[in-house]
């Protein structure tokens, strides 16, 4: 049995979402640590989960330190005004405290057209009312796709576009970075573990090889709250068990050769149990007694369940 434990000091600064042992994390770093500093706009790119808002983040705090706020706008919310007040707010264009640090516009390929018009033009206003002596506002933005197509399409300002994109950083999916899984799966056992004051789990060679082979879809948002369950559950193995591509339940239904009916359904039921009650665990971040209130049955009952896991996908052929 191999210990990860300690193979490494992460960044306190960067955390882990940001650490990379492969050239191309490395190379992104590198590139983060001399645009910090500067007040160029950026854009970082990827796909959910991949560590946006940890960029963000970090950019800000190179910058800034703890000095300044970072004013986060969520650019998917159905009220475009809101995003716009606010916009003012961080930009100093209302009677704000605001009007310096950062500001980071979340899923900016969200706006429509007219919303990202609107925007451009609060941009402009809140630039020609700063003077050349003024803290001007930092401006980040993400997206989950790069935006060049969109221009190319007409489903994006080409006048936005250069507003916010002095450089573009993007981040590479999990999958990509196969090398660091190990590492990042260490320091959130060690963190979840520690704010639950349990033991570090273990994990040892089988479970690395699953870890490794898995493509997540989810990123490192996935590996993240599958270390909580695994902390959760006490049991690496078990909480692996949905990372071994379990066959949908009509699929197994086909496969199998003809059974009572009375046992199919009894093996539905389990397939679906289960799965309502791995969404009200990942839903209260693996809080055993939320999940069991949320679930409507004793905290008893649910660890009992929970337990059950593992003969149940033997059971469902996963």
């Amino acid at each position: 049995m191999r210990s990860y434990t300690n193979s490494t000091t992460l960044d306190p600064l960067a955390g882990s979402f940001v650490y990379g042992r492969g050239a191309a994390m490395q190379s992104l770093n590198g590139i983060v640590s001399e645009i910090a500093h500067t007040q160029i706009p950026i854009v970082i790119v990827g796909e959910s989960g991949v560590g946006k808002d940890a960029y963000a983040h970090l950019i800000h705090r190179l910058s800034f330190g703890d000095a300044l706020p970072l004013h986060k706008i969520n650019c998917a919310t159905p009220d475009s005004a809101t995003v716009f007040d606010s916009v003012y707010e961080a930009t100093g264009q209302a009677p704000s405290p605001a009007g310096s640090g950062t500001l980071y516009l979340d899923n900016l390929h969200e706006l429509d057209l007219a919303s990202q018009q609107a925007l451009y033009s609060r941009l402009m206003k809140a630039n020609g009312a700063k003077n050349e002596d003024a803290s001007a506002c930092r401006l980040i933005s993400s997206s989950l796709r790069t935006l060049e197509n969109d221009i190319a399409s007409q489903r994006f300002s080409r006048e936005l576009y250069f507003h916010v994109n002095g450089a573009c950083l993007r981040l590479p999916p999990l999958r990509e970075r196969r090398d660091d899984i190990p590492i990042l799966m260490e320091y959130f056992l060690t963190r979840d573990s520690g704010a639950a004051k349990r033991r570090v789990p273990s994990v040892d060679r089988r479970a690395l090889d699953t870890l490794l082979s898995y493509h997540w879809p989810g990123n490192i948002r996935e590996l993240e709250n599958l270390a909580l369950k695994i902390v959760a559950f006490g049991d690496v193995e078990l909480a692996l068990q949905d990372l071994k591509s379990p066959q949908p339940a009509n699929a197994l239904l086909l496969e199998r050769p003809a059974q009572p009916l009375k046992l199919v359904s009894r093996d539905v039921s389990r397939q679906a149990e289960r799965q309502l009650i791995m969404q009200a665990l990942e839903r209260t971040r693996w809080n055993r007694k939320r999940a069991a209130q949320e679930l409507q049955i004793s905290y008893k009952a649910l660890l009992y369940k929970i337990k059950q896991f593992g003969s149940l996908s033997g059971d469902l052929g996963g």
